[in-house]
């Protein structure tokens, strides 16, 4: 057997999951130590996320804790032609970490270093495991904060690779807007830093974009500097009913367009009410709620309330709950951030269908009205909440995973959601990332040129398609892996 055949024979067995080479799992073993396995129940857990999907273990599992052994471990696995997926803390809920073809996963948890605050400079530089609780734990008595806030305490390299946003995303932006510069461990094992510190530059091609949001498909994201914010002076924070979704999103829409700064704008029906009341053991008023917050100077704070108020008002709007004390606030707030685990015990054992579509605010109403309409006549359990301020909701379809039936009709009306946002100019994914399931929209979104270049870039960094494959964009001669639900129905197909 040649050299070249012995090598594409390697190659087949690696896509397979088959396993390591002996001589790839000595290598590493000899680097790692005990922080190499091939424990079942350690990869087991490395190949499990929050998706509808059925767990899809890598071949082995390295703990790194510096970016010099993410290199080695790279560099070993593209000598191999190995897959390699990156693990921050499996929240992802897109099938981003699924060894759809074996590898090796690279756990980045240990790697939990503040390495560096600069407070003149309003900036930090992280390791890619700190989470953005930790962060912000370090930072509590500095006067600073770092704001993207996607509720799961996520990785701070996870929520740049999915380039994630969240409750503050309306104030102060997504992850594509705090982040001033990466150090990337690229497909051959190489080392480079994206940028310097500064706020702005037109030095060359903006790597630091490029990396974010491309879901460990492009390199391995080690270490990111951010950027900090100042504490407000005054907070406030406010939960207010009304009578329908329409009317509290319309209520968010217009105070967008009239310019009112907030730091917060989030939409929960009365479905995920009931949910975060059964789950948290609150008493709030079963009906579709806007928790608010405003920040500033105490003047600005004032301003904006009786701004607020005044358009709730005109849309039927009840009376506002205020907090102002911190703690008050996190009483507030907390329910918000378990809406996700308080829906799923609407249906104790079922699994969640999370949509993430976003769209022009101005259509954001339309959007959110006849999804639910669409929900309704589905007849399926689907809490709808989300990050109005911004044109993102989420609708998690939950489902009996031994129910094919069910899995169809949630993948049906997922797929008219999808080519519902996009028919309005939105995006199919405004924060979750397009991992496995959201593939197959991303021609209709962005058209086939334009796929066709992001494909380019892939075969370029990543030339023997070993940077976590199969997601994002397929390519040509790849063997195209969809994994199954628990009910063994196929998951990520479109809807015909």
């Amino acid at each position: 057997m040649t050299a070249m055949t012995s090598q594409s024979a390697r190659q087949t067995r690696l896509r397979m999951g088959k396993g390591l080479p002996a001589e790839l799992a000595e290598t590493l073993a000899a680097t790692f130590g005990p922080r190499f396995t091939t424990n079942s129940a350690v990869c087991l857990q490395h190949g499990t996320d929050e998706s509808a999907y059925e767990p899809v273990p890598p071949d082995a599992v390295v703990f790194a804790e510096s970016t010099e052994e993410v290199a080695k471990a790279v560099a070993a696995c593209h000598a191999w032609r190995t897959p390699v997926i990156a693990f921050g803390v499996g929240s992802s809920i897109e099938g981003h970490l699924l060894a759809i073809h074996g590898g090796v996963c690279i756990d980045l948890s240990r790697m939990n270093r503040i390495l560096d605050v600069r407070q003149q400079d309003l900036t930090a530089c992280v390791q890619a495991g700190v989470t953005r609780e930790a962060l912000n734990a370090e930072l509590a008595h500095t006067g600073f904060f770092f704001s993207v806030d996607p509720g799961a305490n996520a990785s701070i390299g996870g929520m740049v690779a999915t380039a994630a946003s969240g409750t503050t995303t309306v104030r102060y932006g997504t992850m594509r807007d705090n982040v001033l510069s990466l150090t990337v461990v690229t497909a051959e094992g190489q080392v480079i830093r994206t940028a310097r510190r500064a706020r702005k530059t037109s030095a060359g091609y903006c790597l630091t974009q490029l990396f974010i949001g491309s879901e460990g498909t492009l390199g391995v994201i080690t270490e990111i500097t951010v950027k900090l914010h100042p504490q407000p002076e005054a907070i406030a924070a406010a939960a207010v009913n009304f009578p329908d979704v329409k009317s509290a999103v319309e209520t968010v829409i217009l105070a967008m367009q009239m310019g009112v700064p907030l730091a917060r704008a989030e939409m929960l029906d009365a479905l995920t009410i009931k949910a975060i009341n059964a789950h948290s053991r609150t008493s709030l008023t079963e009906a579709p709620t806007l928790f608010l917050e405003f920040s500033g100077s105490p003047a600005q704070v004032q301003e904006q309330s009786v701004t607020l108020q005044a358009l709730a008002e005109e849309q039927g709007g009840g009376e506002f709950q205020w907090a102002t004390r911190p703690e008050e606030r996190k009483r507030l707030w907390t329910p918000r951030h378990h809406a996700y685990f308080a829906c799923l015990q609407l249906r104790p054992g079922c699994r969640s269908f999370t949509t993430d579509a976003c769209v022009p605010i101005s259509n954001l109403a339309q959007c959110v009205a006849e999804t639910a309409a669409d929900i309704q006549a589905a007849g399926i359990l689907a809490p709808i909440f989300g990050h109005v301020g911004d044109g993102n909701f989420h609708c998690l379809l939950l489902v009996d995973p031994g129910n094919a039936s069910e899995i169809r009709a949630a993948e049906e009306l997922s797929h008219r959601l999808m080519r519902r946002a996009i028919h309005l100019d939105g995006t199919c994914t405004g924060e979750h990332g397009v991992g496995l399931h959201k593939m197959s929209y991303l021609e209709e979104e962005h058209g086939a040129a334009t796929v066709e270049v992001m494909r380019r870039i892939k075969r370029a960094l990543d030339p023997h398609n070993i940077l976590n494959p199969g997601k994002v964009v397929h390519l040509d001669g790849e063997d195209l892996v969809r994994p199954k639900t628990t009910s063994g129905a196929a998951v990520g197909e479109r809807t015909r």
